[in-house]
């Protein structure tokens, strides 16, 4: 079957969540990645800031880079390419002419010492979508600040925004900045300059900023502090928890589900399932919140989670529970998307992943595989460049390219 997105040629220099993240998503629509990976060990000042020191593995974060755990890795093969030397930068540009896309996540500046900046590469393929992920964009005063996902959502807002006053601010996760503000802005970005070029014939630079992309992530709380002129006061974070109809409650196993009646009749719904309708005019009454969410809190540990998704589904009421990562694979609405879903892989079996997430009726995405190790395809994809197996092996001699380790 046709894929949405067969035929397109994606190079990707990138080594973290958001780069991977998006050409995950790009790979699984049909496009063919190309991981450009590095000849043995980090050099330059990267390994003169390693001396001396041990990396360990965090057991408790994701599954290593190479891992066939790892699905940021499907779907896409791999080459080890040495883009310090000349003959490796040649090699590079061989195949960005005939690629639809690069990507990168390095600091600014960073592809322009390599040689293989948009400038450079828009010489050779006028067609080239070009798309670079940073924290801060291409320009302004903190471009080249070295950072992680929590310092975009920081100094974005975020962190602020969704923490209640009073409390330390969250560390949540690098979901918002790597994954949605990063990985998902890209590959929106490059959809875009695709759809353009369709028009135009003409490539172009995509260049994402997590920062920005958070900002944009903020929109609606923003626009309420720009209409109003003042910031939330702590009891009108509805979206953060400080209102008992829009929150998390413990149930009497243990376990805890989620309500969500911002709308009035909602919250009527669930005031009546619960036997409290006396709170039904008071949904809105800030004064009375800490009665309320104190009354739900000790009639939700009346009856189990199951219990109360029961009840409370019949009433029409917005519930869910509270799902852990191991819960997953058993939710009867993600099992029926697939959501959660066996990969063969050839080294280790049957494997589970995260789902293919975009539904498309009439060009459905795929994993085609579940991800090459480093370097298991450099002689396929010199091959297809033209290249001899003595010209491969002569270059391995030369430490230009690298194979599977």
């Amino acid at each position: 079957m046709t894929q949405a997105l067969e035929g397109l040629k994606i190079l990707d220099l990138t080594r973290y969540a958001p780069g991977p993240y998006c050409t995950m998503i790009l790979g699984d629509l049909g496009a063919d990645i190309i991981r450009v990976e590095e000849v043995g060990a980090p050099g330059g000042r990267r390994a003169e800031q390693m001396k001396g020191i041990t990396v360990t593995a965090d057991p408790l974060e994701f599954a290593p880079a190479d891992s066939p755990y790892n699905p940021l890795n499907r779907n896409k093969r791999s080459i080890r390419l040495n883009l310090k030397a000349n003959t490796g930068r040649h090699i590079f540009h061989q195949l960005a002419e005939r690629a639809d896309v690069v990507i990168e996540g390095f600091r600014p500046s960073v592809t322009k010492r390599l040689g293989i900046d948009y400038p450079t590469l828009k010489k050779i393929n006028q067609r080239l979508i070009y798309c670079a992920i940073t924290g801060y964009g291409q320009d302004g005063p903190y471009r080249d600040l070295p950072g992680h996902d929590i310092n975009y959502i920081a100094q974005a807002g975020a962190v602020s925004a969704i923490s209640l006053p009073g409390t330390r601010p969250l560390v949540p996760g690098n979901l918002t900045g790597d994954m949605a503000a990063g990985g998902m802005q890209a590959a929106i970005g490059i959809l875009a300059a695709l759809a353009a070029r369709d028009r135009t014939g003409k490539g172009q630079f995509v260049d994402i900023s997590m920062t920005d992309g958070v900002v944009s992530m903020l929109s609606l709380y923003l626009s309420r502090y720009f209409e109003q002129g003042k910031l939330p006061e702590p009891g009108e974070r509805t979206s953060c928890g400080a209102s008992p109809y829009y929150n998390h409650y413990e149930t009497g196993d243990g376990k805890y589900i989620t309500i969500a009646c911002s709308e009035p009749w909602f919250f009527a719904n669930l005031c009546r399932a619960l036997g409290l309708e006396e709170f039904i005019p008071l949904q809105t009454d800030m004064d009375k919140a800490e009665e309320i969410t104190a009354s739900f809190k000790e009639k939700f540990l009346t009856h189990t989670s199951q219990e109360w998704l029961d009840i409370l589904s019949r009433a029409d009421v917005p519930v869910s529970r509270v799902n852990a990562l191991d819960e997953l694979a058993e939710d009867p609405q993600l099992k029926h998307r697939r959501m959660i879903v066996e990969v063969d892989n050839p080294h280790e079996g049957k494997i589970r992943q995260a789902g293919i997430s975009i539904k498309l009726s009439e060009t459905p995405g795929s994993i085609r595989n579940p991800g090459s190790l480093p370097g298991e395809d450099t002689g396929e994809i010199l091959r297809e460049l033209g290249y001899s197996q003595d010209e491969i092996q002569r270059l391995i001699k030369e430490g230009i390219i690298g194979m599977r380790v």
